[in-house]
Formats: structure tokens, sequence, C-alpha cells
């Protein structure tokens, strides 16, 4: 899987990238699982995914406050 990158994010529309936090939170969720039951196999997947995640948040943030200052 190839470093996600924000301009991707900003092609989605906002259902999706809700959707896209929901299921990047579960990952995240199911990762902290295995880790702590030491089945984890793909710990780089960890990194992957927070930035996926930052991404996500960042760009709703920005629409949220276009559409509250116009």
């Amino acid at each position: 899987m190839a470093r996600p990158d924000i301009a991707d994010v900003r092609k989605l529309n906002d259902s999706e990238i809700i959707e896209q936090i929901d299921a990047t939170r579960r990952e995240l969720f199911t990762l902290r699982f295995q880790q702590a039951t030491r089945r984890l196999e793909t710990p780089h997947r960890f990194k992957q995914n927070r930035i996926k995640l930052a991404h996500l948040l960042a760009v709703k943030g920005e629409r949220q406050r276009s559409t509250t200052a116009s």
C-alpha cells in the first residue's frame, strides 16, 4: 500500500470522507488489538493509517470551516 496522498482525499465527497474515517478508525482498533495479542504481522500499517486518518480529518475540518465562514 502506497503512502496516502491528501490530494486523493480532497477528491472525495463528504459522505465518502466520513465512511473512510470510520473505516480507518476501525482498522486502527483492529491493529491495536492484534498488537495486544501479539498477532500483528504488519506494524507499518499503524503509521499509514494514522497519516490517512490525519488527512481525512484535516480535509473534513477544512470543509467545515469553509462552510461556516461563507
